[in-house]
């Protein structure tokens, strides 16, 4: 194939957040609430991963769905000027946005408007010719890209996608989760299910290796062949935590970096927990990514609590 060869191919997941800073993640009495200004961020889960792998210096290339609207102006505005390599198909349903809750402990929970109608495919005559010039392909779950799953084994491609936090029943996540070579999860909706939900993802798929994240926990990690589920403890951040919005997506990107240069899994766990927590440092969504010297350095720096 002609034109430019990708490290990593980076399938959906774009749109606009809109960041709303509360005390509480929960519905205070009375009918309103003043809170600090409410910003607009260029987000999602796509976004994360590709400017994240971008700033780690991968060539990365990111395909989706935009609207013609002010949301999708907004995004192209902020590729072209992060340099990214981003082409799209216009939707005539809209950009996705989302509404994201954050309290002072920088934790959040998101409101995700999933405007795309579940029918809604990517056309193979578009995403075929990057795919084909792509090393390595991340599918968010956006779901107009599940079809690509046949062309991409096809191709003997290895893939990644992030459930986010799948409850392990449900089918759109699992059709993910079974299908990818690499598949991270947040444990937050597992509740006391982790393990079999792991092996389970092992056992019927694909994946080489599954890792759910768990917040302060640390992460949880089960590699093909194995039997016994490792855990690993959470680093210690190096900046107060402001905002946990990306650093999933923070993890993912530096977890798998490490491993396409030839690292071990403690040494992926210890890149993505780090890059997580970087991740936390900054305010809103996707606004600060670490580089890889930046990134080499904390790894050094940190350790595991003992």
């Amino acid at each position: 194939m002609s034109g430019p060869h990708y490290d990593v191919l980076v399938v959906g997941g774009t749109g606009v957040d809109t960041i709303v800073r509360v005390d509480a993640l929960e519905v205070p009495p009375g009918d309103s609430l003043f809170v600090p200004p409410v910003r607009d961020y260029v987000g999602h889960t796509g976004n994360g991963v590709a400017l994240g792998w971008r700033a780690l210096g991968l060539a990365t290339k990111f395909i989706d769905f935009l609207g013609d609207d002010v949301q999708g102006r907004t995004v192209l505005a902020a590729y072209e000027e992060h340099g990214l390599d981003f082409s799209h198909v216009v939707s005539p349903h809209g950009t996705p946005r989302g509404i994201n809750l954050v309290d002072p402990q920088g934790r959040r929970f998101s409101f995700y408007d999933g405007r795309h109608p579940a029918d809604l495919r990517l056309p193979r005559s578009f995403y075929l010719p990057y795919l084909e010039r792509a090393r390595h392909v991340h599918l968010s779950i956006v779901g107009h890209n599940r079809d690509m799953y046949e062309d991409i084994h096809q191709l003997g491609i290895t893939s990644s996608t992030d459930l986010h936090d799948w409850d392990g029943r449900n089918p759109h996540h699992r059709d993910y989760a079974l299908a990818s070579d690499y598949v991270f999860l947040s444990a937050a909706a597992l509740h006391g299910r982790l393990e079999p939900v792991l092996h389970g993802v092992v056992d019927e798929g694909r994946a080489r290796i599954v890792v759910a994240t768990d917040g302060a926990e640390g992460c949880h990690l089960l590699v093909r062949g194995e039997e016994k589920v490792r855990h690993f403890p959470a680093v210690r951040p190096e900046r107060p935590v402001v905002d946990s919005n990306g650093a999933g997506d923070a993890f993912v990107t530096a977890f798998l970096h490490t491993l396409f240069e030839g690292g071990d899994v403690e040494r992926c766990v210890l890149a993505g927990s780090v890059s997580g927590a970087f991740a936390c440092g900054s305010a809103g969504t996707h606004t600060e990514f670490i580089g890889l010297p930046e990134l080499r350095a904390a790894c050094a720096r940190a350790a595991f609590p003992a």
